[in-house]
Formats: C-alpha cells, structure tokens, sequence
C-alpha cells in the first residue's frame, strides 16, 4: 500500500466539472482501461481530489502502470495504491520477482534523456523510461513538468 502525490493542475484532461465521486472513479477506471491494462479486478473510488485503487493487477509492471495513469489525471492530487498483484507459484517468487517500483516526477526542463543521465548515468538509456510508461507516452519528446513517469530498474 502506498499514497502518492501527484500534481492536482496537470495531466489528462478527463473531468468535465461537476461530476460525483462515483463518476469521477468511473471516468478515471475508464481513463486508465484505454491504455489496455486488465481493469476488471480493480475498483476506483474518488474523494477529496484523490483516487483509491485496489484490487488485484495481473503483474508488478501494471500494477505500477495503472498506479501512474491514474495519477496523471488533471484534478487528482493523490493516489492511493491498495493493490495486489496475482500470487504466482511459490517456487517462482524470489526478491527479483518482487521489484520495487520507482517513480519521478518530470521538472520543467527535463526531457527523458536528462532523467535517463541522473538515474543510470547514461543520457542514451532514455529508451528504457519511454519503454516503460508506454503506452501512456507516445514520443519519448512529449512529457511535461509534474507528470510521474515510472522509473524501471
């Protein structure tokens, strides 16, 4: 379980004024199903400007996924992660499998490669932060300042 704080005046536009908490939820439930992430086990509540998701995700890389694009709405200024992920075969578990999900905030000027050259030490390795907020970015030029990006390891 984890709160996070997002930017409430950036990000996707999707609230049109006025709406209850319940179609709000709906609304952002609808904002992150049209990235493809399997939305069906995951409920969405929205109250105060902030959206608690739980449920359980089918996999660490969504879960995290889903966690951002809920984030990233225009309106939101939190996001409360009571999610699961799928049990998988005990065999199979290890601290690998288990990874913690990193997230950063863009700041005005930054561009993924200035990112990319702070957290692996490599401007080139920009690739790897757009691979892992696709599909919620698509051209590794268009990000703005206060968006959450995940951060894979």
């Amino acid at each position: 379980m984890g709160l996070g704080s997002f930017l409430k005046n950036v990000g996707e536009k999707i609230f049109g004024g006025g709406e209850t908490p319940e179609e709000q939820a709906q609304k952002v439930k609808n904002h992150v199903a049209k990235y493809g992430f399997d939305t069906s086990g995951i409920a969405f509540t929205v109250k105060d400007d902030k959206v608690t998701i739980s449920g359980e995700a089918k996999d660490w890389e969504q879960k995290g996924k889903i966690y951002v694009a809920a984030g990233n709405v225009e309106g939101i200024d939190g996001v409360t992660d009571n999610m699961t992920v799928k049990a998988v075969l005990a065999e199979a578990v290890s601290p690998v499998a288990m990874p913690q999900v990193k997230y950063h905030t863009v700041q005005s000027g930054e561009s993924l490669s200035k990112i990319s050259k702070e957290v692996y030490g490599d401007a080139n390795a920009y690739n790897k932060i757009f691979e892992a907020n696709k599909p919620m970015l698509s051209d590794p030029d268009k990000i703005y300042p206060g968006q959450v990006l995940v951060i894979p390891q």
